[in-house]
């Protein structure tokens, strides 16, 4: 049930469905959207909100180690919004970015996804060829259906900006039902 709903929430979904295919246009190696895109579909659902929750930005992960220029992601970038200049598209090569946030480096985006502060957040999906949905979750997906959010085992070891970054989010404002450790 609960990957079949994730898959109901993102194929099912024309506007989902629609970023998801635009992004796969790129052909990035080991491709995913991230974060806020998937954490508020889910949430969005079992609130039954109405209209979706707007987020800051689509999170477009991918691993290339061959290529860890910034200005690959720039153009990546571009390409999104001209192909959909509606949507807040931010493209991130995974290779590189452990640097930015001091850790070492990821082996892969499914690694670098481990590395996020909490759990609900770690999950990115890759609509592939055939039109399949691929969930990249390192944590599973328990707190994300469970309306919970907690740090994952690098938010224990951050915890003050676990903390921090929940606190600036306030998400039980939007999504009553949530759970969040630390609030």
């Amino acid at each position: 049930m609960t990957l079949a709903l994730i898959e109901r929430l993102f194929l099912g979904d024309p506007r989902r469905f629609a970023i998801l295919q635009t992004a796969r246009s790129l052909d990035l190696p080991d491709w995913a959207i991230a974060a806020g895109f998937v954490r508020s579909a889910v949430w969005d659902h079992f609130h039954d909100l109405a209209a979706p929750t707007a987020v800051a930005d689509v999170d477009v992960v991918y691993f290339d180690p061959s290529n860890r220029d910034p200005k690959q992601d720039d153009s990546a970038e571009r390409r999104l919004r001209d192909a959909m200049p509606d949507v807040p598209w931010e493209v991130r090569n995974q290779a590189r970015m452990h640097e930015r946030n001091h850790d070492r480096p990821y082996r892969n985006t499914e690694d670098a996804l481990s590395f996020y502060l909490e759990s609900a957040t770690s999950i990115g999906v890759r609509l592939e060829r055939d039109n399949r949905l691929t969930v990249i979750a390192p944590w599973g997906v328990d707190d994300l259906m469970g309306l919970q959010s907690r740090p994952t085992p690098r938010g224990r070891e951050k915890y003050d900006d676990y903390l921090a970054r929940m606190q600036a989010k306030n998400w039980p404002a939007r999504w009553s039902k949530l759970r969040v450790e630390g609030l």
